[in-house]
């Protein structure tokens, strides 16, 4: 949950960042420290609806990702693009309406004031996650694949995370760069405190007999963290190390909890979508399904069986995007890049998701849900439950329109895939709550605006 945190940071920073820009647009305007009476005569909902809006687009513009990799630069072009499109939609909503609370020049000014602020913050985040001084130190405890693995997550990470080094206190073959395996004498405290950790992650592939209770929980005690790869790996990437992992973690984890209360109001917030998305795209649903039916021969609609919730088959909906008898050689397969089957228009339609449309009908009827796993067709399942372990695990809740894999990873087509991808499903089962929910619709707002991921 590590880069949810992160996000609300952020969020919660821009938002005061656009309750500043106002204050400070008010004070230009009037010449003078603004007061309570001052900020009532904007109005409450229209202060609301500016952090919203502006908010909404700097998340549209992924100014919340990648901080690591960001430059000053970067920072200020997702932000330029984001009060650009910003105007556009201020001036429809201000001066369509005819609104005199706001003048033209009162407008730009918060505008251009809350640019300044998200900068200043953002760059300062920058500096965060990338000035040496305020990183913190991770020695690792192991030197096999696992830790090898561990180690190559650091760099890459969101976090200012910096690799002290590994210790070697089995006799693993060792899979890391010799220089970085530190000399252990004295013991693991003594390496701790000498290294000055701030934590260490477990990467023992093998903990029976060599682990060094007594030392490790020294460190505990001195206010050293320690955790396990799985985890480690968990809050750095989003996704769950299925390596490392074994149903005695999954049991004692802090996760994995669907209460009856929780599955009430996911059911009430995948109603409300089904609905609003439904009400929306209503006109454009015939417009597509005549298209269909122009571009090639067959039905306008694809019904296809689906595996769901507890392994229950449900029939899955959509506007078809392949030839009508684009399986009727070679059965089931998946669907690859640049696939020869996708007619014409069947091409767009996957890019910019129109031909899952009709699943809002499958969520209406408890099929699906709106955020969840992807439900794969029987065929597959039976396959890959024998080669990829806690398969089965990923149909405990119901499955998605959209969900963390498919905003986090490129559409599936082989084992190995389907692999990377139960690693998101089981992340999101794990860490499941509304909020996420709420942020993976986002994401995938963000998916469909760059038509990432879809064959």
């Amino acid at each position: 949950m590590e880069q949810h945190k992160r996000l609300i940071l952020l969020v919660m920073a821009d938002t005061l960042a656009a309750i500043l820009a106002i204050l400070t647009a008010i004070s230009i305007r009037d010449l003078k420290i603004p007061g309570r009476e001052d900020v009532s005569s904007l109005g409450a909902a229209k202060i609301a609806v500016f952090i919203v809006i502006v908010v909404f687009l700097s998340f549209l513009v992924e100014i919340y990702k990648n901080h690591h990799e960001l430059v000053a630069r970067d920072i200020a072009v997702k932000i330029g693009a984001s009060l650009g499109v910003s105007c556009f939609v201020f001036s429809y909503l201000v001066y369509s309406r005819g609104s005199e609370t706001y003048g033209s020049e009162f407008l730009v000014s918060t505008i251009i004031l809350f640019g300044a602020l998200q900068f200043l913050c953002h760059g300062a985040y920058r500096i965060y996650v990338k000035y040496r001084g305020f990183s913190r130190r991770i020695l690792i405890l192991g030197v096999g694949a696992t830790a090898g693995n561990i180690g190559a997550l650091i760099p890459d990470s969101d976090e200012n995370y910096f690799l002290s080094g590994y210790i070697n206190c089995s006799d693993e073959l060792a899979e890391v760069p010799s220089e970085r395996i530190l000399e252990n004498t004295g013991g693991i405290y003594e390496t701790v405190k000498r290294e000055r950790a701030d934590k260490i992650v477990v990467s023992l592939s093998e903990r029976r007999g060599v682990f060094p209770l007594s030392d490790v929980m020294a460190c505990k005690l001195d206010g050293v963290e320690v955790i396990d790869a799985p985890s480690f790996y968990e809050h750095v990437t989003g996704k769950l190390l299925l390596e490392g992992i074994n149903p005695s973690w999954i049991i004692f984890s802090d996760g994995f909890k669907v209460s009856r209360m929780h599955r009430t109001f996911k059911r009430c917030l995948d109603l409300l979508c089904a609905a609003a998305g439904i009400v929306l795209t209503f006109p454009l649903l015939p417009l597509v399904a005549l298209a269909v039916k122009l571009d090639s021969a067959g039905p306008v609609f694809y019904r296809q069986e689906r595996v769901g919730e507890k392994e229950k088959p449900f029939f899955l909906y959509k506007f078809r995007t392949m030839r009508a008898d684009a399986e009727s050689t070679t059965g089931a397969v998946w669907a690859q890049k640049n696939d020869t089957r996708v007619t014409r228009l069947g091409a767009f339609f996957r890019k910019t998701r129109i031909d899952e449309l009709p699943q809002f009908f499958n969520i209406l009827r408890g099929d699906m849900s709106m955020v969840g796993p992807r439900p794969e067709r029987p065929e597959f399942v039976e396959t890959l439950k024998q080669i990829i372990p806690y398969y089965s695990e990923r149909h405990f809740v119901k499955p998605g329109v959209t969900g963390w894999a498919q905003v986090r990873y490129p559409y599936g087509a082989s084992v190995e895939d389907a692999m990377e991808k139960l690693r998101f499903d089981l992340y999101y089962i794990k860490n499941l709550s509304l909020a996420f929910d709420v942020m993976i619709i986002l994401e995938t707002i963000q998916v469909v605006l760059f038509r990432r991921g879809s064959r």
